[in-house]
């Protein structure tokens, strides 16, 4: 990965000076860019997630991400690996070079919209430089990766239509899509973990919506594999627009534009004995079911404990498909956590514990801290777990993880 160009000195020292204010003001600042963007530049509507929007989550994100800059304006080397993971997303989205210019104006003018006079010239001037170098920055990363999307064997640029083959509904919130390229051309290959953006112009809505979705299934087969979950929420929460248009409208034989694979969030195999443990709460195991495949189908000795966490039996999606992958494979151990068994899953005894997973517990079923972890669900979910892994004395080395949407904090 391409490295940061060096800012000069004076401008390092008035970006550190706006730390104390980015803290305090940050979320403010955010939520004023968005604000502008969207007022100057709707046909960008057309690219971001709206639900995120109205919950906060997308400007809570960038403020984060606008305050970690700063914090490391003299060491931004150390935001590296961030500046990839976004930047899988903003080339699995199709962000472009010519983004970036109109990104970098209107973060300038909610600066000085929110923090008036005491944005001085100076202030602006010195973020502006800092913008234009972490700009860059992105720009050559997803440059590279866009290449390498559309240079790989099987791989394409943008977005490529691929028809629905066969729908499976695996629970009663969740259903799987077997999807194949609509040209009968061959499928580039991905990692474990990673997912796709789909790509939908729902009728009735006025912009174009794209979401990722984890890919579920192991690599190497003739089809991508995406499992939905129908996003329906109480009170002001918005529900999903597109997992319901998924649900509700997409059946087989119908088209969906796909990305190329992208994501960070993989399987390490540089390790070839090293003990992996798998955990997921919800939907969140759609990419352990990837990497959980990938693990027995390839020719591994890993021994593998995959944990997830359910409100009970009736929307736990691939319960069957893991207890046989555990019975035909003696180095898979598989445990599920019900918060809200039934009565039926009390009788058929389909569950290990009830309540939440918790340390006492991971302590019985994890023979040892020393394996790579890996957990992906909801926020609140992911921040029990990434404490209880550090009590379990993980090492944050050993402990991986994705947010599906905007990243968040695992400080709870």
């Amino acid at each position: 990965m391409r490295d940061f160009k060096m800012l000069n000195n004076s401008a390092i020292a008035v970006i550190k000076s706006t730390v104390p204010v980015l803290e305090t003001k940050g979320t403010a600042i955010t939520k004023r860019f968005y604000e502008l963007l969207f007022a100057g530049h709707p046909e960008l509507l057309n690219v971001f997630n709206h639900a995120n929007q109205k919950q906060g989550r997308q400007q809570a994100a960038l403020a984060n991400a606008v305050y970690a800059a700063a914090a490391h304006i003299d060491r931004l080397h150390e935001i590296l690996p961030a500046v990839r993971q976004i930047a899988h997303k903003h080339r699995s989205l199709g962000i472009k070079p010519e983004h970036y210019p109109i990104v970098g104006e209107t973060l300038l003018a909610a600066i000085k919209d929110v923090l008036g006079d005491a944005a001085t010239d100076e202030i602006l001037a010195a973020w502006a430089e800092a913008y234009g170098v972490i700009a860059d920055a992105f720009i050559g990363v997803e440059a590279g990766m866009y290449r390498e999307a559309e240079a790989q064997p099987g791989g394409w640029a943008g977005f490529r239509p691929f028809t629905i083959r066969r729908r499976v509904k695996e629970s009663g919130a969740i259903t799987s899509f077997y999807l194949s390229p609509a040209d009968g051309g061959p499928l580039a290959s991905f990692k474990p973990g990673q997912y796709v953006s789909v790509k939908a112009d729902i009728p009735g809505q006025a912009n174009t919506h794209i979401r990722q979705y984890s890919l579920s299934d192991a690599p190497g087969k003739p089809h991508y594999r995406i499992s939905v979950k129908r996003e329906t929420h109480a009170g002001e929460r918005p529900d999903g627009i597109v997992s319901n248009y998924l649900h509700d409208s997409a059946g087989e034989g119908d088209t969906l534009l796909l990305s190329a694979p992208a994501g960070d969030f993989v399987l390490d195999e540089s390790h070839p004995l090293r003990p992996v443990v798998l955990l997921s709460g919800g939907v969140g195991l759609t990419p352990m079911m990837s990497m959980l495949l990938h693990l027995t189908a390839a020719q591994s000795e890993r021994p593998v404990t995959f944990i997830h966490a359910a409100a009970n039996g009736r929307v736990h999606a691939f319960r069957e498909d893991v207890r046989r992958i555990a019975e035909r494979c003696s180095r898979v151990r598989a445990y599920f956590c019900y918060s809200e068994p039934t009565d039926e899953d009390r009788a058929g005894g389909v569950f290990d514990k009830e309540g939440r997973i918790d340390l006492p517990w991971l302590q019985t079923i994890v023979p040892s801290p020393d394996a790579d972890f890996y957990f992906c669900g909801p926020v609140s979910f992911m921040q029990r777990i990434y404490r209880d892994l550090r009590g379990l004395g993980a090492a944050p080395s050993d402990i991986r993880y994705e947010f599906f949407g905007p990243s968040g904090s695992l400080d709870a």
